[in-house]
């Protein structure tokens, strides 16, 4: 995980003057790893370091926050009601849109106080931008080192019926995945829909194929069978890195037929796997996006991926 800097950039936008807090640091046990970090304004925050005491005392400080930036130790241990037995080292920093629009769009250094950068430092970015390698989270003789998040998994959900909307309730806040959500016009969509997560109307949602990148990964869950079928034929011809369609044996069973006379090869319509999710979690829209959001999450299917793309 990085510096989400969209999440920033929105929260100010709609709460004004935000205060972000990160892990900069651990020893020992932690509740969240370093670059964790959660986002506080005044009646309310989003994100997490870790939740319990540790997160709600933070908080309660990024409130009060008077300086632009700080670095504080705190040790996880009775005295705060965890049982960690660690130590962490938390960087909080306060936003307003005019700080926000000077961070870096790549990797983004500061520290909580004055002075030179330090020279291992200035040798880490150099590193970085020379070999085009973002690094980790990290705290360097009091500088925090960030790498601007960018979402590594493309995600084309297709469809917005009771089944897409649940999957993107579920999947819409994991920061590695960007949704393109599909479907037949406007009015397909909820009123509201989670932020990052693009919508894209059209009539012939089929069409739409040729631009996904070949490497995206797609949930195939529309209102119409034919759609169905089609989109899965469109995604046969032009690659994917995982293709999932919502369905029965039956199901499957006639569209493996008709793809197989629509000109596809046997390997390659297995490429598909259907069903998808847990059927022994029920039929229930959010059951089944539970089931497919672990399919997907699951670290051997991760694994596959992985293989696929060095293949």
């Amino acid at each position: 995980m990085g510096f989400d800097l969209e999440a920033l950039r929105e929260a100010v936008k709609i709460h004004g003057k935000v205060t972000r807090v990160v892990v900069a640091a651990i020893k020992g046990s932690s509740p969240r790893e370093v670059g964790a970090a959660m986002l506080v304004w005044e009646d309310g925050q989003s994100g997490t370091i870790g939740g319990g005491t540790l997160e709600f005392q933070a908080a309660d400080a990024a409130r009060k926050q008077t300086t632009q930036s700080r670095l504080t130790h705190h040790a996880l241990g009775p005295d705060m009601g965890q049982c960690c037995g660690g130590a962490v080292s938390l960087f909080s920093e306060v936003f307003d849109l005019k700080a926000v629009e000077t961070l870096d769009a790549t990797i983004i250094v500061r520290s909580a106080s004055e002075g030179e950068m330090p020279l291992p430092v200035k040798r880490l970015l150099a590193t970085a931008r020379g070999q085009g390698i973002a690094p980790e989270p990290q705290l360097i003789d009091g500088w925090m080192v960030e790498p601007v998040h960018k979402p590594t998994r493309n995600l084309w959900i297709w469809g917005a019926g009771h089944v897409g909307r649940a999957l993107v309730d579920v999947l819409s806040p994991l920061p590695d995945i960007a949704i393109t959500w599909v479907d037949t016009g406007p009015g397909r969509f909820p009123a509201s829909v989670p932020a990052g997560v693009t919508t894209v109307p059209a009539a012939k949602p089929s069409e739409l194929v040729r631009h996904a990148p070949h490497d995206a990964e797609h949930l195939v869950l529309t209102y119409s069978h034919n759609l169905d079928l089609e989109l899965c034929n469109r995604l046969l011809s032009h690659d994917f890195r995982f293709a999932g369609l919502i369905g029965s044996a039956t199901k499957w069973a006639r569209f493996r037929s008709r793809l197989a006379a629509l000109g596809h090869s046997p390997t390659r319509i297995s490429r598909i796997t259907c069903p998808i999710g847990d059927p022994g979690l029920g039929k229930h829209p959010q059951m089944i996006a539970v089931g497919v959001a672990a399919q997907l999450l699951r670290p051997a299917r991760q694994n596959e991926l992985k293989k696929d793309l060095s293949a």
